[in-house]
């Protein structure tokens, strides 16, 4: 955009000086958020189609590292002088999730034991129901010579998920993010692993299914850098060979029959009918769509959507439209799921 063409659009009053300046200023800030607009805006849909992307649908094996470290028991710690219960005098709660301790970050119990050196009182600071507390709490040596707080910590979350896309060596998975009571959880990183379905229970209505699996721990695949609205993503580890995969274009869904890519047996993705029977893009999450699954044979089989299931590539036309995201609690051959362009905006 010329200046002349922003300049006609101010009056051309007469001003002193300091005015003057002013106005000068102003419009060369127009300018530059102007230009800043137009470089990201060429360069997002250049880099958009210089990309290519392959279609997913193969099972994956998530270890997300969260940050905080999850109370999920509490014990007594056995001393030389009889039990002490210092978790539950300090009222820490199944299902707090321990922050910090003094000036440690907690995030698994090699860091809550790493924090203890003493039965020195300790301040301790915690998440309870998205609230943030203050304790103050004295580990008890125990007769191994050990310092114990008394709590049962779970180390992460695990779980199985499906692919979506990969592109520049980077993926896209489940199509919402991963949750731990209740809240979106806040993860410090994680690994991505081979996974191999092993069976599934099928869903029935009030009753969703689910994938069983095994992760194959001897074969990292990749690194979780993030959890977000739309989806889990990271990164692929650079001797994975993901161009073997089938290359696809991106596309917009409309109304009409589609196909989904997931696995139910093994590692490697079958193709099923379905049909897209609602379209919602005023939704900026992850339920962009309703569908139904056609497919006999997978109804037959799992009863349609079970968990385990999200991330499960859309396809229409040829085209990557989106991905599943849920399944009916009421009914497992209906879900939602969510369109591309959501999931490449995260």
């Amino acid at each position: 955009m010329a200046s002349s063409h922003i300049l006609k659009h101010f009056p051309h009053y007469k001003l002193d000086g300091e005015k003057m300046k002013k106005r000068n200023i102003f419009i060369f800030v127009l300018l530059s958020l102007t230009l800043l607009f137009n470089v990201y805006y060429q360069n997002y849909h250049v880099a958009l189609a210089d990309n290519v992307f392959y279609l997913g649908g193969m099972p994956a094996g998530f270890e997300l590292e969260t940050r905080g470290a999850s109370v999920v028991g509490l014990t007594d710690v056995l001393t030389d002088n009889g039990t002490i219960s210092p978790s539950k005098n300090a009222d820490i709660r199944v299902g707090d999730i321990i922050l910090s301790i003094e000036t440690y970050e907690i995030n698994n119990a090699n860091d809550v034991e790493k924090a203890l050196s003493n039965s020195n009182e300790k301040l301790i600071i915690l998440k309870r129901d998205g609230e943030i507390l203050s304790k103050t709490i004295k580990p008890a040596k125990d007769i191994d010579g050990k310092y114990k707080l008394g709590v049962f910590i779970k180390n992460g979350i695990n779980g199985i998920g499906t692919i979506t896309y990969i592109t520049n060596g980077k993926f896209a998975s489940l199509g919402h993010p991963v949750y731990y009571k209740n809240e979106m959880a806040e993860i410090k990183g994680g690994k991505l692993y081979n996974c191999k379905i092993t069976g599934y229970d099928k869903g029935e209505p009030q009753n969703p299914g689910q994938l069983k699996g095994v992760f194959q721990k001897e074969q990292i695949i990749g690194e979780i850098i993030s959890n977000k609205n739309c989806g889990v993503f990271g990164r692929l580890n650079t001797n994975y060979n993901y161009k073997k995969l089938k290359k696809i274009d991106l596309g917009e869904a409309k109304i009409g029959e589609a196909s989904i890519f997931t696995t139910i047996d093994g590692n490697t993705p079958k193709e099923y009918v379905i049909s897209i029977v609602k379209i919602d893009y005023s939704d900026k999450r992850n339920k962009n769509f309703v569908i139904k699954i056609n497919d006999n044979n997978l109804i037959d089989q799992t009863g349609g959507i079970v968990q385990g299931m999200s991330g499960s590539p859309i396809v229409q036309d040829g085209k990557l439209v989106g991905a599943i995201t849920h399944v009916f609690t009421n009914d497992s051959t209906r879900g939602f799921g969510i369109s591309i362009q959501n999931m490449l905006s995260q």
